[in-house]
């Protein structure tokens, strides 16, 4: 008898096909076809636009799209100065080169490749580990960036909703604003005090091995090595207020180029609208249902252009076309080529970090 319970001497049955068929087997099918059709939906709304946007690009500003581009590339050194500061803040050094091109690689990823966050986050704890960040404060950067991030993206479309007469009051501007704020304080003082967190941790510590009838003080000497780690991040008032800074340049100039777009094809956006669209299209991103949000991200930024930001359907087929193609399509090669001259070598500590990350992660 084996360990997987055939007698021995005895082979075993050849696999059929729908030994390899998995229970949900069908979902990709149904995925398949709600993307086909959402595609042959999307066709039917806008070819009878489509001669009239193609006039567009043919009619288009090239100095519009530099500026475009440009500001892609300040959109992206933003967030680059974001990791970077961060990083400082937890006793790390990184220059601002290195940190833009992992965040490079990282979008790259994100945007290409299925679960492409998972792999972009992976990624970037492996580099910030190999820069010499401890466990604790390559995990606190990367949540703090992703926090700071949808701040940034929560105020940015509450403004416009604001601009726009919508309903938001500025108390949910002043709360969002806050949270971040506080979430600074505790991390400092927790960073100063950790001996309150530690008694607090380590009761809560005894009361789950309690639950899971072990030893009350197992895995104690965890508490303190993270606790150690964590004393190392020191978030002050001049960090705190140079990762607000470069978070809204990473923002308002993303917005802006989603502005430049559409005075590319020759629109004349309302602020308003232009920050609903954006922040509708960036929030609709975040599902990962298709790398890059290919088809969906589109037609909500042509449909929040078209009804928030007054813009003919013909002229924002066009912008969000020009915007894709320099935000998604353009920053997507440059992060792949950054990754296959700069990080493509496999290094000897990869597994290491892998399972660490993975340990971190689950």
């Amino acid at each position: 008898m084996t360990a997987n319970g055939e007698m021995a001497g005895e082979p075993a049955p050849p696999p059929t096909a729908d030994s390899h068929r998995g229970k949900f087997w069908w979902v990709k099918w149904v995925l398949g076809a709600a993307l086909l059709a959402l595609l042959v939906a999307e066709g039917v709304y806008l070819w009878p636009r489509l001669h009239e946007s193609w006039r567009k690009l043919t009619e288009i500003h090239w100095g519009w799209v530099a500026a475009c581009i440009w500001l892609q590339v300040l959109s992206m050194s933003g967030f680059a100065r974001v990791q970077k500061q961060l990083l400082n803040a937890g006793g790390v050094a990184v220059s601002q080169r290195t940190s833009v091109a992992v965040v490079y690689g990282a979008t790259a990823m994100s945007v290409t490749l299925p679960a492409g966050q998972v792999f972009s986050t992976a990624f970037t704890y492996r580099q910030t580990r190999r820069w010499g960040a401890s466990p604790i404060v390559a995990s606190w950067q990367l949540v703090f960036s992703g926090v700071v991030a949808a701040v940034g993206l929560a105020l940015l479309g509450g403004g416009g909703t604001l601009l726009a007469g919508g309903r938001i009051g500025p108390f949910k501007l002043i709360l969002s604003l806050a949270a971040v704020v506080a979430l600074v304080w505790a991390g400092n003082h927790v960073s100063h005090n950790p001996g309150s967190l530690e008694a607090l941790l380590r009761r809560l510590l005894a009361l789950v091995n309690r639950m899971r009838k072990r030893p009350p003080d197992q895995s104690a000497g965890k508490i303190t090595e993270m606790l150690g780690q964590l004393e190392s991040v020191d978030l002050g008032k001049r960090d705190g207020a140079l990762v607000a800074l470069w978070a809204l340049m990473h923002r308002v100039a993303d917005v802006a180029c989603l502005g430049a777009a559409c005075y590319a094809v020759g629109a004349d956006p309302r602020v308003a609208g232009l920050l609903l669209a954006f922040a509708v299209g960036k929030a609709v991103g975040s599902i990962p249902f298709a790398p890059g949000g290919i088809v969906y991200v589109d037609a909500t930024l042509i449909y929040g252009l078209t009804a928030a930001a007054g813009l003919p359907a013909a002229q924002a087929v066009a912008a969000a076309f020009v915007y894709r193609l320099v935000s998604f399509i353009l920053v997507a090669v440059a992060g792949w080529i950054l990754f296959l001259f700069l990080f493509r070598t496999p290094q000897a500590d990869d597994a290491e970090f892998e399972k660490e990350f993975e340990q971190r992660r689950l």
